[in-house]
């Protein structure tokens, strides 16, 4: 896409710190990461949300995933991997993209969110609209 930046990214168009390339992915150092080896892990292919990824691509990028987070695992004590679709999830660039933070103790990363509490007519309701639209 042309006015994507991570398709300028795999054009060499805007530099990047690339940790590991194949096929049908690519593998980046976040250029405002929030931890020391913060990664992002693309597709070649520009498709904007998970969701619009074809088979293949899909599992070549969580293919890479893994290998990256099996890498991360040999120097820090674990790995967040966050993904977002869409702006009103949290996404900025609208090409797909996992997120791999390395974490380690006393790493002072907070992710976190606010639980709700719903009554059983909720899970019920919730369950069926999304069963419908899974049809």
């Amino acid at each position: 896409m042309k006015n994507c930046i991570f398709c300028k990214i795999l054009t060499g168009e805007i530099p990047s710190e690339k940790i590991y390339e194949d096929q049908k992915t690519y593998v980046f150092l976040d250029a405002s990461p929030i931890a020391i080896g913060h990664m992002l892990v693309i597709p070649k292919k520009h498709y904007e949300t998970m969701d619009e990824m074809d088979p293949k691509t899909a599992n070549a990028v969580i293919k890479t995933t893994q290998k990256i987070g099996r890498t991360i695992l040999k120097f820090n004590k674990g790995y967040n991997v966050n993904q977002n679709n869409k702006p009103t999830a949290g996404q900025v660039v609208p090409h797909v993209h996992y997120h791999l933070i390395p974490r380690n103790n006393n790493d002072d990363l907070k992710f976190s969110w606010k639980n709700i509490k719903f009554d059983k007519k909720y899970f019920q309701e919730t369950k069926t609209k999304i069963q419908k639209f899974l049809k």
